[in-house]
């Protein structure tokens, strides 16, 4: 637990949540690729490319040709700031942001931030990417109660105004808070700095910013480092799902450019990639809903998901679970003995949105989403169950050391 509460700690944006992917992945030995080259790969090794450098995709290969795959998002919810320039008001200087996803705005004043992201520095050979991440903490200050009598009962905010982080008192200059290098711009943002802490009487409870979905990648690669996988292995970690996985690092199409990669290295024909996709599964792993304990009527009346109840299998029109991709999710968390339950909307309120769908577009594979239950998605402070975190990388160890199939599933009469 200790480690994951580092890596949540430490991975406030898409950046410094690959780069620290891509240190397990060194130190357990996997070999890193360039996108774009001629790949030399062998039976039972490990590689692992990366994107724009905040999404990144691994793989193991076995001696089967059929493809397992995990997809979660490398990105929360968070303030993107708007270039350099700074906002004056009453002698006081305030970073100018923007809403980056769906934040649960009201979490995020009055707390601990930091600015965090890339800087892209000009460089005699050209342009060099650096990781930021301020020495110092930034808030944005809530409106005095007794200034507004009904933030209680109306919350009201306007995002050019309310949600203004306070920078700094006199001149001072954003990019050089950050570095001495000389900054052509910068992908930057506001972003929760306090640290992951357990709760509940028995430390039964994760709480921590960043919990959806970086849970979900964390488990994802060291269930792949600890698989013995019997195909083809793969997590891939992908940047701007929370903005709708319209970019190259973002979208599905990157992990496509690497199973075309693999197959490719393999000299696998097109009808052998084909029978790979056909013949394997993706599990798109990302958080869901628990019911909540004050609002049970936002809930279906009859699938209620609770924290540490096991691993959620989300249907809904929004995510890409049928009955065959569930069904087999199902059968093998029941031959490894593990929980799980059934996901479904209150049918009054629409869902979010997963990998699941674009992916299952883009790869024409089987997908069903899964994910860990907990409470105040995509507030600057989330919380889950502890025992699911584990449950979660139990289920994708034994994910990727099995076929989907040698799970022999489905028989059509």
């Amino acid at each position: 637990m200790m480690l994951l509460k580092q890596f949540l700690d430490s991975s406030y944006t898409a950046y410094h949540t690959t780069a620290n992917a891509c240190e397990i992945l060194k130190e357990e030995g996997f070999v890193q690729l360039t996108l774009g080259e001629k790949w030399k790969l062998e039976r039972g090794g490990s590689y692992y490319v990366t994107c724009n450098g905040s999404s990144v995709v691994a793989f193991c290969l076995g001696q089967s040709n059929v493809f397992n795959v995990a997809v979660s998002h490398t990105d929360s919810p968070s303030f993107k700031i708007k270039g350099e320039k700074l906002l004056e008001s009453e002698q006081l200087l305030r970073l100018n942001t923007e809403k980056y996803g769906g934040g649960l705005l009201y979490s995020y004043f009055d707390r601990q931030m930091k600015v965090a992201g890339r800087l892209l520095a000009e460089t005699p050979d050209g342009v060099e990417q650096i990781l930021a991440v301020s020495d110092y903490n930034v808030v944005i200050p809530s409106l005095a109660i007794h200034l507004n009598r009904e933030a209680n009962e109306k919350p009201f905010l306007k995002l050019q105004n309310d949600t203004l982080p306070l920078f700094a008192q006199g001149e001072e200059d954003l990019y050089s808070s950050l570095t001495d290098r000389r900054v052509l711009d910068a992908d930057l943002y506001v972003v929760p700095a306090g640290e992951a802490f357990e709760c509940g009487v028995h430390n039964e409870f994760l709480c921590s910013a960043r919990l959806d979905n970086l849970t979900s990648v964390y488990t994802s690669l060291y269930a792949l480092v600890d698989s013995e996988p019997k195909g083809i292995a793969i997590v891939a970690c992908l940047d701007n799902e929370e903005i709708g996985s319209g970019t190259r690092q973002g979208a599905p199409g990157f992990l496509r450019h690497v199973m075309e990669g693999i197959a490719s290295a393999l000299e696998l024909t097109r009808t052998e990639l084909a029978y790979a996709a056909e013949n394997g599964l993706v599990l798109s792993v990302d958080n869901g809903h628990a019911a909540h304990p004050a609002h049970p009527e936002k809930h279906d009346p009859k699938y209620r998901c609770r924290l540490n109840g096991g691993i959620i299998i989300k249907h809904h029109v929004n995510y890409a679970t049928d009955g065959l991709s569930a069904a087999i999710f199902k059968r093998l968390m029941n031959e490894v003995e593990l929980p799980y339950q059934d996901f479904y909307n209150n049918s009054e309120l629409l869902g979010g949105s997963t990998l699941g769908l674009v992916t299952a577009r883009e790869l024409g594979m089987k997908v069903c989403d899964i994910g860990i239950a907990q409470l105040a998605m995509h507030s600057a402070c989330e919380t889950c169950g502890i025992e699911d975190v584990d449950t979660m990388k139990k289920a994708l160890t034994a994910f990727f050391s099995v076929t989907v199939e040698g799970i022999n599933i489905l028989t059509v009469k």
